[in-house]
């Protein structure tokens, strides 16, 4: 955590991140076939985004939009049942864009995972394995019990931007590094009206788009949260970004 804070601040120097921030979006429907994630679930997707990141169901206005590009749908029952180990060919084959675009891949995964991203400074490195995987079935009306509105895709995104859990490192300093995310020890599991599971001060964000709640008690990112989204943008999401530090 202490190298990332060390490494974004550098990439910081004469940057001014800004205050509003909109994300050409691309999604990428895998079907086997039968299943797929139809158009109305994804509008809807992009709308709870759009919601949860303009602070309409708690929280604060993180600043951030989401804007679709567009759809394309691909027919491999492979990519569709194990994303997960055919990454690198569903991603080298369908993405678009540079480091600014969100490239959001809807397949089935399995019963332990909901979704998963690639983090913003591992974009150099890795360029073609950018984007965020997510099981059709979370999004908005759809059939995961308890993970039915879309926010696993909202969370997902949150990492792509550059935020971490809010329990990362338990009790110990520096957390997830951002200040106004109280530290936490273990992560909030269904929807409990409140948690305090550190002796520091500052009771667990159970409530937090970047815990484990259930959807129904998924509600808010913080204003350091929302400062920290737009850093990492203009650190490493704007084209060019990369060659700040060189």
């Amino acid at each position: 955590m202490a190298t990332v804070g060390a490494e974004l601040a550098r990439r910081l120097r004469g940057v001014t991140p800004p205050a509003r921030l909109t994300v050409p979006t691309w999604v990428h429907v895998i079907t086997d076939g039968v299943s797929r994630a139809p158009d109305s679930a994804i509008r809807a997707q992009l709308s709870a985004l759009n919601a949860a990141y303009g602070g309409r169901f708690g929280g604060v206005d993180t600043g951030v939009r989401f804007r679709l590009k567009g759809i394309s749908v691909t027919r491999n029952a492979r990519w569709f049942t194990d994303p997960i180990t055919h990454e690198r060919a569903m991603k080298s084959a369908l993405r678009k864009g540079g480091p600014e675009t969100l490239n959001l891949y809807l397949a089935q995964l399995g019963d332990l995972v909901l979704g998963f991203a690639a983090y913003p400074y591992w974009y150099d490195g890795e360029p073609a394995l950018d984007g965020v995987v997510a099981d059709w079935r979370g999004l908005p009306g759809g059939s995961l019990p308890g993970y039915d509105r879309g926010f696993t895709v909202v969370h997902e995104i949150g990492h792509w931007l550059g935020l971490f859990h809010p329990f990362e490192n338990g009790c110990e300093e520096p957390g997830d590094g951002i200040p106004d995310t109280p530290p936490q020890v273990r992560p909030a599991n269904g929807c409990p009206a409140a948690q305090d599971s550190c002796p520091r001060p500052g009771q667990d964000g159970v409530h937090n788009f970047m815990d484990y709640a259930q959807d129904r008690c998924m509600r808010e990112f913080t204003p350091g949260q929302a400062q920290r989204m737009r850093h990492m943008w203009a650190a490493y999401r704007v084209r060019g970004a990369t060659k700040l530090s060189r």
